[in-house]
């Protein structure tokens, strides 16, 4: 009796969660809410097909309209799964997703990222090199000079992108320390 009454409450409209609905993918750069020229554009994907033929690892970049009332992280991770961005054994798959309509940018990449890509790292870029541009008004500028932070970072061989790593850990918890002292 439980399960039915439970079943029937799901059921019931209003009670369902919302379908996410993504843009398709038509490309290395999905621009649905026309932030970039076509100039940027061309850019942003030969950049991302270099990357992927240098070191097999996908990046996208994507503005959408609007994030249909979900969070900016849930809607990127759930917009790269449903693109199948990365090599699937890897799970290495990388997409930026701006939506200027809620001020909102991510980064999200697939578990296998973390290691050259981790959050640390995607914070910085996101804070240092991404919001500095989109402030001044410069959205394209802020998600070229971000793109070419995540494509330097994941061209690095390993220890060198481990190195990286090791500093903004290291930088974070200067800073955590200066901001908090004993």
């Amino acid at each position: 009796m439980r399960r039915a009454l439970i079943l029937i409450l799901l059921l019931l409209p209003g009670q369902a969660c919302a379908a996410l609905t993504f843009p398709a993918l038509t490309g290395r750069v999905v621009d649905q809410a026309n932030l970039l020229s076509p100039a940027h554009e061309a850019e942003l994907s030969a950049k991302s097909e270099t990357l992927e033929k240098s070191t097999g690892r996908q990046f996208v970049v994507a503005t959408v309209p609007s994030l249909n009332d979900q969070e900016i992280a849930d809607y990127s991770y759930q917009l790269g799964r449903h693109w199948k961005i990365g090599d699937e054994q890897r799970d290495d798959g990388i997409v930026m997703v701006v939506a200027p309509n809620e001020g909102k940018v991510w980064i999200a990449t697939g578990y296998g990222a973390e290691g050259f890509l981790p959050d640390i790292l995607i914070g910085r870029i996101v804070r240092d090199t991404i919001l500095p541009k989109f402030k001044a008004g410069d959205l394209p500028g802020g998600i070229i000079a971000g793109a070419d932070a995540v494509i330097a970072q994941s061209q690095l061989p390993p220890d060198q992108a481990q190195q990286r790593v090791e500093q903004a850990r290291a930088d974070q918890s200067r800073r955590e320390v200066s901001v908090n002292p004993i």
